[in-house]
């Protein structure tokens, strides 16, 4: 038996306390991240937050809906993959809307828990490449290391690894780093 194809106007209808993803119409649920998470979420956003602060690009945390592959003319019940990367940065204001990002952001950051890890290594890795999101990063709170992937040639290659102590390079913000000895404090 097949399973029901899930669009983004589901997603819409099930509210702000239920939170989900979509891969390519399959419902993904997501439970509540950890502490840590959050903690290591919200430095994250902070330092980006205080670096854009008067440019034209904008951070966003999760829950922030982002349709990867959503096209010009689409509607909500067209769209059959939606993710909430934990942070996303987006310098083409088009792309904003009411229910978040159309297509791919420019820079996107997951941070692993048990939980998430297969997910954000392997299967979200694979959606952002098609998407064309051009850095990614993958944040681990348990090793405290940060894995940088950019876009080259349609893939996302490995570019950089960051440890706790090192100052970590935006590669998509010009000047941007991030201090991972504050987001790693705990």
């Amino acid at each position: 038996m097949k399973k029901q194809s899930r669009t983004f106007a589901d997603y819409l209808a099930q509210g702000p306390d239920s939170r989900m993803e979509l891969l390519d119409g399959e419902a993904v649920m997501m439970a509540p991240p950890a502490r840590i998470h959050q903690r290591v979420s919200g430095e994250l956003f902070r330092q980006i937050a205080n670096f854009l602060e008067g440019k034209a690009c904008q951070v966003y945390a999760a829950p922030f809906a982002v349709r990867l592959f959503e096209e010009d003319g689409d509607g909500p019940e067209d769209v059959d993959t939606v993710v909430e990367p934990d942070i996303s940065v987006i310098c083409d204001e088009r792309k904003l809307d009411q229910h978040g990002c159309k297509g791919a952001p420019d820079l996107v950051m997951e941070i692993l828990s048990p939980s998430t890890m297969r997910h954000d290594r392997l299967v979200k890795w694979k959606l952002y490449q098609r998407a064309g999101v051009r850095e990614y990063w993958i944040v681990s709170p348990k090793e405290r290391t940060v894995q940088v992937f950019l876009l080259q040639g349609g893939l996302l290659c490995p570019h950089e690894v960051y440890g706790e102590g090192d100052i970590a390079k935006v590669n998509v913000l010009e000047g941007c780093f991030i201090e991972l000895g504050k987001v790693f404090a705990e």
